[in-house]
């Protein structure tokens, strides 16, 4: 109790202090010997040598010093520090330390740093899909575990491996699947396809410039890199190598399938950013599409005598491509706007209006080297 105190007394600074040196040790690969493997005090042999047969006694051993002597605060602290490798290995010291190293809070940070961009709700629903239609409580094949790191870069386990200092004959504990440890891992593995959208599909393909579409994505942890699959109506329905700046979580829960409900028509002006839905033909899904509302024909620009906001008709301006193009405009009905078009123009849909200055920076960086015909 004393000598807890005396811990406990030391101030946050120290811990911080503290935790990040066993850290940086854990992530050198000499923390768990250092701390679970050496003893305090090496054994001391008593030798009776009036005796004709030597008779050694070990006095008996103290006690090895354990990362679970450490106060809460502190040992929560170096959790929170530890990479998701770092929290793995971790995991397989003992069962409390496992228990500890899978908690949600813990990975909910690392999920957010790496996947909160491309992961959005269809993506959590699918996930919550595929948990509930899973027959077997583990996804993957225990035969295949390797380790961590061999599993990491090939597949990661759903049936957690056994922790060192616990008996052979002790069942190994699974990790439950509805846990964000393995959504982490799932994800990271590429054994779990989730819903995104993809920027500039088929590698900036002319005929896509400017527009983002539904994929099924899958990530590959050696190239760092992602394959998409896309409907099957399209010309090409997998694309590989696609880098994390091309993707994004859907930004509305609307199916590739499904007209999107406008709700920001009426508010629509001349120099407005905005997103349409398009697609080829009736068979096609939709791909997000980038414009910008234009002036009347009419209308001159100016702004103390332009009325276009006024007006019943909404021109929206794809500003990638040339004047006189049929694709550089289309105009919608304001007040009663539904699919348009036809097999020759395509359909046009439903319509988002971008508001934060991210998403609309997005799109001017991915603006083509030059204006397309």
């Amino acid at each position: 109790m004393r000598s807890e105190g005396r811990m406990l007394s030391l101030g946050p600074r120290f811990w911080g202090e503290f935790s990040s040196f066993l850290v940086s040790w854990f992530n050198k690969g000499r923390f768990v010997v250092s701390l679970f493997q050496v003893p305090m005090k090496m054994p001391r042999k008593k030798v009776n040598l009036g005796s004709r047969v030597q008779e050694i006694v070990e006095e008996e051993e103290e006690e090895e010093p354990s990362l679970l002597d450490l106060p809460e605060l502190a040992l929560e602290r170096i959790l929170e520090r530890l990479s998701p490798a770092g929290l793995c290995s971790m995991a397989g010291v003992c069962s409390s330390l496992r228990d500890r190293c899978r908690s949600d809070h813990l990975w909910e940070k690392h999920l957010k740093q790496k996947w909160g961009r491309v992961i959005g709700e269809s993506a959590y629903k699918e996930w919550q899909w595929h948990i509930a239609s899973s027959k077997r409580p583990s996804l993957l094949d225990k035969r295949n575990q390797k380790g961590f790191m061999g599993s990491l870069i090939s597949m990661w386990p759903f049936c957690w491996f056994k922790p060192k200092c616990e008996s052979r004959s002790k069942p190994t504990t699974c990790l439950p699947v509805d846990s964000i440890m393995a959504l982490y891992l799932s994800l990271e593995s590429g054994k779990f396809w989730f819903p995104a959208q993809v920027y500039n599909r088929e590698n900036g393909h002319v005929g896509f410039m400017l527009s983002c579409y539904d994929a099924q994505l899958s990530y590959d942890s050696k190239t760092d890199t992602f394959q998409a699959r896309y409907s099957p109506f399209a010309r090409q329905t997998i694309e590989q190598s696609i880098h994390w700046e091309r993707l994004r979580a859907p930004p509305v829960d609307t199916p590739a399938h499904v007209l999107h409900t406008s709700d920001c028509l009426n508010d629509l002006k001349p120099g407005d950013h905005i997103e349409i839905q398009w697609r080829r033909s009736k068979e096609f899904p939709y791909g997000w599409w980038y414009a910008v509302v234009g002036h009347q024909e009419l209308c001159d620009g100016n702004e103390n005598r332009c009325r276009c906001r006024h007006n019943d008709t909404v021109v929206l301006e794809f500003r990638q491509y040339t004047p006189g193009s049929r694709w550089r405009q289309t105009i919608i009905n304001r007040k009663d706007h539904r699919e348009v078009g036809n097999e020759a123009d395509g359909f046009y849909g439903g319509i988002r209006k971008l508001c934060k200055a991210e998403e609309i920076s997005k799109w001017k960086q991915l603006w083509p080297n030059q204006i397309v015909d």
